[in-house]
């Protein structure tokens, strides 16, 4: 039943994927999505994406302001998306007060120094109710893009002699 409400979940997700980056590409993952077993147990309920103190963070999709502040001497922000989904960045320094509306793309905070990671790092997270799920989910898919057959060196495409 977990595994069918995390599919459906994430499905939910994708379907409303905002596909706007937090931080502007590329983005470096610090540390991945690890969602711990059972609700108490130890895992990393977000990911750790890699920037510079003081690069500005982005709202991923429409949404209102959650909540901007302090939350154990670290500043937060999250954002409700579409949906219910709930959206955080941390630490940060918020652009936005609580009760805001913003906008996909919006500028809605500056990264600021954390402890979390061994380098400065945006802890972003995302939340269904009460379920994390794994943010990248957000990110939009990269387009496929087809190269040309090159043949190998020397081939050259026929059935005539090389050099006729």
């Amino acid at each position: 039943m977990t595994t069918l409400l995390l599919t459906l979940l994430l499905t939910l997700t994708q379907a409303l994927a905002p596909g706007v980056r937090p931080l502007p590409p590329p983005l470096v993952v610090a540390r991945w999505w690890d969602p711990p077993p059972t609700p108490y147990a130890a895992g990393h309920r977000g990911v750790d994406l890699a920037a510079p103190v003081g690069a500005e963070l982005r709202a991923v999709g429409p949404g209102r302001v959650h909540y901007a502040g302090l939350v154990a001497g670290r500043g937060v922000l999250s954002l409700t998306l579409p949906g219910g989904l709930r959206t955080t960045y941390e630490p940060v320094r918020p652009l936005v007060a609580e009760g805001e509306e913003v906008t996909a793309g919006q500028v809605v905070a500056v990264l600021t120094e954390g402890t979390h990671c061994g380098m400065p790092c945006l802890h972003w997270g995302l939340l269904s109710g009460t379920t994390y799920l794994n943010p990248l989910t957000l990110l939009p898919r990269p387009t496929p893009r087809l190269l040309p057959h090159s043949s190998p060196a020397g081939a050259r495409g026929d059935s005539s002699p090389a050099g006729v």
